[in-house]
Parts: structure tokens; C-alpha cells; sequence
């Protein structure tokens, strides 16, 4: 089956056409190259995208649709782990990337917030330890300490919910109305080939033969979808997740219940590029849907997805060690709307020599030493 996604019909798009060399070739068409396209193009760069699928059908079409502030790591444990400045300014970078999504996404995009859910009473002492730390510094959220089926809450304020095909189309055709020549269908092997005086690898878990100084930097996991047929009441008001995030689920705006999730059910085999379904992880899908529906829900759409995670769960943005003339921007550990669309501006920019505050901490020779 096709992801639900990719079903909204794509917009209108006059491609920007660019014969012979560009100062920038973009592989990947999804939210991170669409985003840096964009900003490249506005600063008057010559940029071609390149992409084996059509826009926004890679990650970006095969997601949960959350858009979440903050990292893959919790904050109270980011802040241990990559330091107290470093954290705060990951997590302020992400509210400020996700007010910008706004600003350009449209109905594509919902803020009502997000409820992290603690599914034991384990799960309970490390989110109340993260809501501790994010209320310390400032960040917008509340403790839920009695929650339905669970053992305590944070509602996360302000994070949203994402049409990101929806999204990610409309990016590729503001980027296009500013220049920008998309070669959708169009496989590339060897980023040495492009014309052009600088390449970005924007392909998260998908194609990191592309950069193999950082093979063994990016490991490719599998994310796993089902959405039902619309009920016929809201149940959910709002992105839900538990487990440290390896179940999710919302309701749609037609009611569709959208839930994924379960890779720990058979978690060294996820650890693959293969975008496939599996019976285990959707047999578990298929009853922890008919828990949250009290057995109501029918599937209508199942898919697969790949995304890239990282040893320490942040991003590698900037130039590949060793090759100048080559970037990358990748590994959102399953964070990739709002880090991907946040990352391909910051990427940019890195390119227009602006350096952001951030730059060092995702730097990808961190991964190389």
C-alpha cells in the first residue's frame, strides 16, 4: 500500500531549469533538500535537486507526521550529555525552526501539542526527571501526574502535527518558483558525476554509499506505519507516544487513527535500509491499533519507512571530512520533520559561510576522528 501521505494531491510546480554546472546539486528531494534549496536559491546560488523517487516520497512521505521540538535524546539527558549551553540551545533552535515551519506550511501543519506518556512506573521517574529539567529552564511544558492507561504525562505545549508531503511539495515549489531545477527520477550513484562546485547528500537513512567516510557514522533503521479507516469520533486530540517513543499514534483530521512504532519487537532487524513490511512488527501494530480503537479501527494504509540514526543521536550537518566540496546533512534519529527542515537551512547557511551557534556541535568530523 501507498503511504497515507502521499495520497494529497501535488500542487501545480513550473520547474526552474538550469543548464550546465550549478553552484549547488542537492540529492535527496525530501524536507532537508527541499529546505536548503530554498534558502540557497534565495541567496541567488544556482541549485539542482536530484532525486531516484518524486518529491517528498522518500522519509518524507513515510513518517509518523509529528513535529515535535527538542532532539532524540531526552533533555534532561542531552543536557549531561552534550552540555547544559549546547542543550539549550539544540532545544530553543528547534522551537524556533518549528514557529518557521509555520510560517510556511499552511493547513499542513497543527500545533495542539504532544503528550509524552510514561508506560511504567520506570518510564515515570525518567520523563518526570526530563519535565524537571525543561521546566528549570524555561521551555513550555506541564506534568500530567494522572493519565488514562498510563503512569504520568508531559504535554509537551506548542508541538504539532504534520502533513509532511503536504509540506515538503510546498517547499519544492517556493524553491522552484526561485530558481530551483528539480530532476525528480533521476537515480544518482556517484555525487563525483554532478556538475556542480558543491554537493549536499540530504538523504538520511536512504543512500549513504554516497559519503562511505561516513558509513559506519549512520546506521539506517526501519520505521513501520498503519493508519485505519476514519472512525467516527475524535479519540485523540493530539500526537501521542510511550515507550521512549517506540509506540506513536494520532488521529488525523478525518478521524484516521495513525499509529507506528514496535521496532523493539524485533529491533537488530529494523537496523536495515530495506524498505519493507514485516508480519511481526505489524501483527504488533495491528493489536495495539485495536487497544486504542477498543477494537473499532480498520487499516486502510500500511507502509515502511527509513530513516538514520546516530551513535550519539544528533545530526551530522556540514562538509564531509576529506571532502570539501561535498556536505552532508542527515541523521535526525527520527526526529527528521522538524531537525530535517531545520538542518537543511543551517546546512545552508554553513554554505553562505553563516555559521550558526550549533554548527560545532553537528559538525560531522566529530564522527570521523
Amino acid at each position: 500500500m501507498n503511504p497515507y501521505w502521499l495520497e494529497d494531491p501535488v500542487p501545480a510546480r513550473t520547474n526552474g531549469r538550469r543548464d550546465g554546472r550549478v553552484d549547488v546539486a542537492i540529492v535527496g528531494a525530501g524536507v532537508t533538500g527541499c529546505s536548503a534549496a530554498l534558502r540557497l536559491a534565495e541567496a541567488g546560488l544556482r541549485v539542482r535537486v536530484h532525486d531516484r523517487r518524486g518529491i517528498a516520497e522518500g522519509a518524507s512521505g513515510r513518517n509518523g507526521g509529528f513535529a515535535l521540538r527538542g532532539g532524540a535524546a531526552r533533555y534532561d539527558v542531552a543536557r549531561e550529555t552534550y552540555g547544559a549551553d549546547e542543550s539549550r540551545a539544540l532545544w530553543r533552535w528547534t522551537e524556533e525552526t518549528l514557529d518557521r515551519m509555520e510560517e510556511l506550511a499552511g493547513d499542513a501543519l497543527r500545533r495542539p501539542g504532544s503528550y509524552r506518556l510514561a508506560a511504567d512506573e520506570e518510564e515515570r521517574e525518567s520523563i518526570r526527571a526530563e519535565f524537571e529539567a525543561l521546566d528549570e529552564d524555561g521551555f513550555g511544558a506541564e506534568w500530567i501526574d494522572e493519565f488514562p492507561r498510563f503512569h504520568g504525562a508531559i504535554h509537551h505545549l506548542r508541538d504539532g502535527t504534520i502533513q509532511p508531503a503536504r509540506f515538503v511539495r510546498r517547499l519544492a515549489t517556493r524553491a522552484a518558483e526561485a530558481g530551483v531545477e528539480f530532476r525528480e527520477h533521476d537515480p544518482v550513484e556517484d555525487v563525483g558525476a554532478l556538475d556542480a562546485e558543491r554537493v549536499l547528500v540530504a538523504t538520511d537513512g536512504y543512500g549513504r554509499a554516497l559519503v562511505p567516510e561516513l558509513a559506519d557514522a549512520i546506521w539506517p533503521a526501519r520505521g513501520q506505519v498503519v493508519v485505519s479507516e476514519p472512525l467516527d469520533r475524535v479519540l485523540y486530540d493530539r500526537p501521542h507516544y510511550a515507550r521512549q517513543g517506540f509506540d506513536y499514534w494520532q488521529q488525523l483530521p478525518d478521524r484516521r487513527l495513525l499509529l507506528g512504532g514496535f521496532r523493539d519487537v524485533s529491533i537488530m532487524d529494523e537496523l536495515t535500509d530495506v524498505e519493507e513490511m514485516t508480519p511481526s512488527i505489524q501483527a504488533s501494530l495491528e493489536r495495539f491499533l485495536s487497544e486504542l480503537s477498543g477494537g473499532a479501527a480498520r487499516i486502510s494504509h500500511r507502509w515502511a519507512g527509513i530513516f538514520a540514526l546516530t551513535q550519539d543521536m544528533l545530526p551530522l550537518v556540514g562538509p564531509v571530512p576529506g571532502r570539501d566540496a561535498v556536505w552532508i546533512a542527515a541523521g535526525y534519529s527520527g526526529h527528521g520533520n522538524v531537525m530535517g527542515f531545520g538542518c537543511g537551512r543551517l546546512v545552508a547557511d554553513a554554505m553562505l559561510d553563516r555559521r550558526h551557534e550549533l554548527s560545532s556541535v553537528f559538525d560531522p568530523g566529530r564522527m570521523a576522528a
